[in-house]
């Protein structure tokens, strides 16, 4: 089992969410996603993030810009900065994944896959209620009830809950994935080491 916690806020995550769901599939490991805040754990966690951000070291940013570019060309997805706004407030769409995951758990990667290019490929302001309509009958949801389900105390909950969890056990961004609970690994650029990880375990079963 790949535990998947993930915040749409985030372009590694959706480097990460993009490409490891064939890797779970060729290896026939189910994916247990774990919607959660990224700002929350940050504010308990890993301030510092705040820091690093107010000021960025130039050579350093120039070149993580150049590395998402190599990771989203071969991932075959479209990620640019948005250049109007970032970091976003993803408390919506957050619990928005969880209300899908709940009402339609066939459609939760559709929504997470639909909210991340929304911002990520196209600049969209995923806050705004008009943007989760559009995404929200993109992959076949009734958006009056998808407002009305994010509203609910126990869909904030649940996603406080994901998140106060992914703390627990260690975590200090997002995405981060486990592997048999205890196994954590942080980043989309793990991945070739939860790859090997999992065919040894394949191996020893």
């Amino acid at each position: 089992m790949i535990e998947f916690f993930f915040d749409c806020s985030s372009p590694w995550t959706y480097l990460a969410f993009t490409n490891i769901q064939p890797m779970a599939k060729e290896l026939g490991a189910p994916i247990a996603w774990k919607p959660m805040l990224v700002g929350g754990i940050f504010n308990t966690v890993n301030k510092a993030m705040y820091e690093t951000r107010a000021n960025p070291v130039p050579a350093k940013q120039v070149y993580t810009a150049k590395d998402m570019a190599d990771w989203a060309r071969l991932a075959g997805i479209k990620i640019t900065m948005p250049p109007t706004v970032f970091p976003v407030n993803a408390v919506k769409s957050m619990r928005g994944c969880i209300w899908v995951q709940q009402q339609h758990p066939d459609k939760l990667v559709p929504f997470a896959t639909a909210v991340f290019e929304s911002y990520w490929g196209d600049d969209q302001d995923i806050s705004k209620d008009e943007v989760l309509t559009k995404i929200c009958e993109r992959v076949g949801i009734d958006p009056a009830k998808f407002f009305a389900g994010i509203g609910e105390q126990s869909v904030k909950d649940q996603l406080k809950a994901n998140t106060d969890e992914a703390i627990a056990r260690g975590a200090f961004g997002s995405p981060t994935i486990y592997l048999d609970k205890t196994d954590m690994y942080f980043g989309n650029d793990r991945l070739p080491l939860i790859h090997a990880k999992l065919l040894e375990m394949k191996a020893t079963a």
